[in-house]
């Protein structure tokens, strides 16, 4: 996750970050999964390593939690799915839900994931 100003599309998120234009806030965040396969959670997911990643482990939906300390605004998201990878892994759908808490989330943005 990252904080933007003007943020060109399709940019690398780590460029940018290393240019100052966005600053990663997930680390400012507790991350949660519904669901996850021993070695394949949280940490993998956050670790920056293409080569490891999230895998679920259970019914879906399958969600990744994120919640903020504190109220948060967040202007960019940033995901990276490999199709040609993993198709039966990469998601169909992607939607984007923000609220106060659990309970009172709303969908913000829906993205086709393939």
């Amino acid at each position: 996750m990252a904080t933007p100003s003007k943020t060109p599309p399709g940019s690398d998120p780590k460029q940018l970050e290393r240019t100052g234009t966005v600053r990663e806030i997930g680390s400012q965040a507790v991350w949660s999964l519904s669901s996850c396969k021993p070695g394949f959670g949280v940490d993998q997911l956050r670790d920056d390593n293409l080569e490891t990643y999230w895998q679920s482990d259970g019914s879906q939906p399958h969600l990744v939690n994120i919640q903020f300390r504190r109220k948060t605004t967040v202007k960019m998201l940033c995901m990276y799915a490999d199709y040609k990878s993993d198709e039966s892994y990469t998601p169909s759908k992607i939607s984007v839900r923000v609220g106060n808490n659990f309970h009172n989330l709303q969908e913000i943005r829906t993205t086709p994931g393939t």
